[in-house]
């Protein structure tokens, strides 16, 4: 007996997750909306949204008259993403709670919890692409039979999106290549402003509403205020990198990050810069020179690497230091597990903890974390 694909939408209460599921409605798709409920608790001076994107979200899939569900992930969350994050500052690095995100609860635990709860694949948002042996819908026609649903070992290309400014794979490098073989990104041939459009053509309830900022699931909330509530503030020293000189005082040196420049209330004349920290002395180390060397890297060194599909050979990729970043040319050489780059042009305020992705051209190879 042939049947449509089951299609469970990550669902999030904004514009973009709410067309994902429209679109996959018209080309039909059986889709059910999912609300992932990572987070609730509410932050000094900023209430939690979560409330609100559920009510979001349960209108839109009224409105496309898809079933609607509730999966609850905040222990988990708070365990894989928010405790991760924690300890990283703690340590002195600067992780990324978003890409943590993406590989342990959108596409671990939310794929894991759609398939044992009767879905083929999930889909979300994201303005990427996926293609090689993942299956897909020719024409719109989606009845096949039960055993021509795509498995889980497809060989499958994570590909940036069409929108080059919207692009999410920086986001998504650390998504396992089975995953991919189970999901679809609709998003990922438009742009912003045609998604929008889109939205507002087939009446969307969310067609309006802005894009979320701030932590993944959290809220319109800066990392310094989100790690106030769960780091104690210990005062310390800021010095100037080559006089040693003490210019001022900070809060505690886990708030701040390589290259930063703001924050640092040190008044008057040029500004300051992050060059470094010491996490045991508590001190943060600046300088006003733009051209200091620690602030530019020709070089780079990765670990805790992971690969899409298989490890590049040797040669000449494209890396992304930071979301939105340009792409640059860098000469990849492995070294056991590790990995070294070597730039030919230098970046700035490459930061311990922070992910370079690697890219041949449109595909998202993989990557790793800064040492």
């Amino acid at each position: 007996m042939n049947r449509a694909i089951k299609v469970y939408v990550g669902m999030s209460g904004g514009v973009d997750s709410s067309l994902t599921a429209a679109l996959l409605v018209e080309q039909g798709y059986d889709v059910t909306g999912i609300y992932m409920k990572n987070w609730t608790q509410d932050l000094p001076g900023m209430k939690c949204p979560w409330a609100d994107d559920l009510a979001d979200a349960k209108r839109v899939a009224v409105q496309l008259g898809i079933d609607f569900k509730v999966f609850d992930f905040e222990k988990e969350y708070k365990q894989k993403v928010v405790d991760y994050m924690i300890y990283e500052y703690k340590s002195g690095r600067t992780p990324n709670p978003d890409i943590m995100c993406n590989q342990e609860v959108k596409f671990k635990l939310f794929l894991e919890a759609s398939l044992e709860d009767g879905a083929d694949m999930i889909a979300t948002g994201h303005y990427a692409r996926v293609e090689g042996g993942r299956w897909k819908v020719e024409g719109g026609d989606t009845e096949i039979a039960n055993s021509q649903i795509p498995n889980s070992n497809s060989h499958s290309l994570l590909m940036q999106a069409v929108d080059k400014n919207k692009d999410q794979t920086y986001f998504l490098y650390r998504v396992t290549c089975e995953a991919l073989g189970k999901t679809l990104f609709p998003l990922g041939e438009y742009t912003k402003p045609q998604v929008r459009e889109m939205a507002e053509e087939r009446g969307l309830y969310t067609a309006g509403k802005k894009d979320s900022q701030g932590i993944c699931f959290v809220g319109k909330v800066g990392i310094r205020d989100f790690l106030s509530v769960y780091v104690e503030q210990k005062p310390g020293k800021i010095i100037d990198m080559k006089s040693g000189k003490v210019l001022g005082h900070h809060d505690g040196a886990i708030f701040y990050t390589l290259g930063q420049r703001h924050g640092l209330d040190l008044g008057g004349g040029f500004p300051y810069y992050v060059v470094g920290k010491d996490m045991d002395k508590n001190e943060v180390y600046v300088t006003t020179d733009l051209n200091d060397d620690t602030l530019w890297k020709t070089s780079v060194n990765l670990t805790n690497m992971h690969w899409i599909n298989h490890a590049p050979i040797d040669g000449t990729y494209q890396i992304r230091v930071r979301h939105r970043a340009k792409l640059v040319d860098a000469k990849l050489k492995t070294d056991g597990s590790n990995v070294k780059l070597k730039l030919d042009n230098p970046e700035r305020a490459v930061a311990a903890g922070q992910s370079v992705v690697v890219y041949d051209g449109d595909i998202c190879l993989g990557g790793g974390i800064v040492i």
